[in-house]
């Protein structure tokens, strides 16, 4: 109903359908794609430095025909823009009022000052096309029709609009339900995955093993009792291995999403075969090497890898030029014509979640595959570090509704060969914290390293893990 008061609306949405839905059938030549990305950097590039505060001294350098004769070549010449940035910069970054937008949401300001992530609907329409044409594919490997829980914080967070409006626009109902809220709770939300026999959840992947553990405990069993026939997860990080014990604990098939953030929008989507597929029509990506900021260099099979630079190509309330994520990825062509015509994304973590074990840098990515890779039914992991006279030892701590879901010899093996140092394996009760990563970061829920004497996100991880506990 909302575009037949607003026909520009209309108008946007279905030419952004369109070009999606030529794209994905492969109309789009690398030409086409090379001339709508200048087009559109060139008209971003004008937007911010006329509107933006922040970008007007921040890119004071280009001339209007500067940007006439702008090429994609040109936007490595191009500053970054930085988390700092964002934080010290606040609604100068904005290049539209905030009553131009329709909502209004912040990051959570756990670890640091909290900013502004209005959206217009320029944003929401050009984000959850993209979400919408590709999870279309997705939910044909689901035939049918699906009631989907969306469990998410709803509090100046995009988690249950985005999806209510990405599932509406695909013909499927939504229930927003949060469990740590004290008006839902993890008991109301199983009541209601059971009693209204839901088939599709959305959530983190710590709260898809939060619900198997309160199933649990409620003497219900996660792969028995409910009718889940997919899980999305999104907020943190999913390896192979972690979405596989996910499938493990209720037996279906879990998807790592979307990559995203508040600050950045969607930066990629799943596709039916699990994989996360960049969206040229609207951003540009960069690969960058997070100590030197030069661009990355494409290795034998094409791929890049290092630290993801983005730009906006649409003109919603705040494009980013060149916006350091501080995410870790792997970015490859596609394997060929038949392929759909985007880049994979593999997000490896945040730079700054690597770890040094026995001198070597270890990415997030790598910690959890290689722990998780022969673990099933776990509920909770943590990997602790600590070190003595320049050795590193390795504790890894599981919580698993089996005791025989570990097999532990080959899980000493593969940490041995990965890393170089014998591990300890301890089973035993995890704790909140496990479940605080997408409020806080991977690490601080994730790895324990005892080796940091005064860890700020451990102790805002510990801290919300305590209220929670305390409810």
């Amino acid at each position: 109903m909302y575009t037949i008061f607003h026909p520009e609306q209309d108008a946007l949405v279905r030419d952004l359908l369109a070009k999606h839905t030529d794209f994905e059938r492969g109309a789009w030549t690398a030409e086409r794609l090379h001339d709508h990305q200048r087009a559109e950097l060139r008209a971003t590039l004008s937007f911010v430095v006329g509107n933006a505060p922040f970008y007007r001294s921040h890119l004071r350098q280009l001339t209007s025909a500067d940007i006439d004769a702008f090429e994609l070549s040109d936007l490595s010449r191009l500053p970054f823009t930085t988390k700092d940035d964002l934080r010290d910069n606040l609604l100068d970054l904005l290049s539209r009022p905030v009553t131009d937008g329709w909502v209004f949401y912040e990051t959570t300001g756990t670890t640091g000052r909290a900013t502004p992530c209005p959206r217009d609907n320029t944003d929401s329409g050009t984000n959850n096309m993209a979400l919408t044409v590709n999870y279309r594919d997705v939910l044909r490997a689901h035939p049918g029709r699906h009631l989907i829980a969306v469990m998410g914080p709803t509090e100046l967070h995009s988690t249950g609009d985005t999806f209510g409006d990405v599932f509406r626009n695909l013909g499927h109902p939504v229930a927003k339900m949060w469990p740590h809220s004290p008006v839902v709770g993890f008991r109301r939300a199983l009541e209601l995955l059971g009693d209204l026999h839901v088939t599709g959840l959305v959530c983190t992947p710590a709260m898809a093993m939060s619900l198997a553990k309160q199933a649990r405990d409620l003497g219900l069993s996660a792969r028995d009792d409910f009718d889940l026939n997919f899980i999305m997860v999104v907020g943190e990080l999913a390896t192979p291995a972690l979405l596989a014990n996910i499938e493990s604990l209720w037996s279906a098939t879990a998807y790592n999403c979307m990559y995203a953030s508040q600050e950045s929008s969607i930066l990629a989507a799943v596709r039916a075969d699990g994989r996360l597929r960049t969206i040229p029509l609207s951003v540009v990506y960069e690969v960058i090497d997070p100590d030197s900021g030069n661009l990355a260099e494409p290795r034998a099979d094409g791929s890049m890898l290092g630290e993801l630079v983005i730009t906006h190509l649409y003109r919603g309330c705040k494009p980013l030029i060149r916006y350091r994520t501080g995410d870790l990825v792997r970015l490859t062509p596609p394997a060929g014509a038949a392929d759909y015509p985007s880049h994979t994304l593999q997000p490896l973590g945040r730079v700054r979640d690597t770890v040094l074990v026995d001198r070597e840098p270890i990415s997030a990515f790598d910690l959890e595959q290689t722990v998780l890779t022969h673990v099933r039914r776990c509920v909770g992991y943590q990997i602790v570090i600590d070190g003595e006279d320049g050795t590193d030892r390795l504790t890894v701590r599981l919580e698993c509704l089996d005791p025989d879901a570990v097999d532990e010899p080959a899980l000493r093996a593969e940490v041995r060969r990965r890393f170089g140092v014998e591990p300890v394996v301890s089973l035993e009760d995890i704790g909140g914290i496990a479940g605080t990563g997408a409020l806080v970061s991977w690490k601080a829920s994730r790895v324990h390293d005892r080796r940091v004497p005064d860890d700020v996100e451990r102790r805002a991880a510990l801290a919300i893990a305590g209220r929670r506990d305390a409810r």
